[in-house]
């Protein structure tokens, strides 16, 4: 199969994008969230672009598995809607949590996104095995993330 090297530059692009947006619309808040009390377990402050970069890449690949897939249009379709919804979601995280700080929502906020994640990443396992394997890491991300929006929540 040849690598249609467009849909995969804007695949990838795609998430780093939202990402990239929502970073520098929260940037100003992280001097006060280093001064909130953190749970056990917080890595530290630069972990989290690493990961987050590394999880945006890993979504947009997946992404593009399923956008290059044989398979039913309808399937597809409804897949890459889910994954659109989800980073959309994805994206008001951090508007919630940082620049609002309103962690009680946020942490709700979280809960619904991990179950589009999860709806997203079965999609795409329906339709390719590896792009659903490929959404595990920002599954289990969403997952820690979620202890850590809940304690940052109970501690302050």
């Amino acid at each position: 199969m040849r690598i249609q090297w467009k849909a995969l530059l804007l695949c990838l692009g795609a998430p780093l994008a939202v990402g990239g947006a929502a970073a520098l619309l929260t940037r100003e808040a992280m001097g006060e969230f280093a001064l909130l009390r953190q749970p056990p377990l917080t890595p530290p402050a630069w972990v989290f672009p690493v990961v987050w970069t590394v999880l945006y890449l890993l979504m947009g690949l997946a992404s593009y598995l399923v956008w290059t897939a044989q398979s039913r249009r309808r399937g597809k379709r409804s897949a890459l809607w889910a994954y659109t919804a989800q980073l959309l979601t994805n994206f008001l995280w951090p508007l919630l949590f940082f620049r609002a700080q309103l962690w009680l929502a946020a942490f709700f906020w979280l809960i619904l996104l991990w179950a589009m994640v999860l709806g997203t990443l079965l999609q795409f396992y329906r339709l390719r095995p590896g792009a659903g394997l490929l959404l595990l890491p920002y599954l289990g991300w969403v997952s820690f993330a979620g202890y850590l929006n809940f304690g940052v929540y109970l501690l302050n």
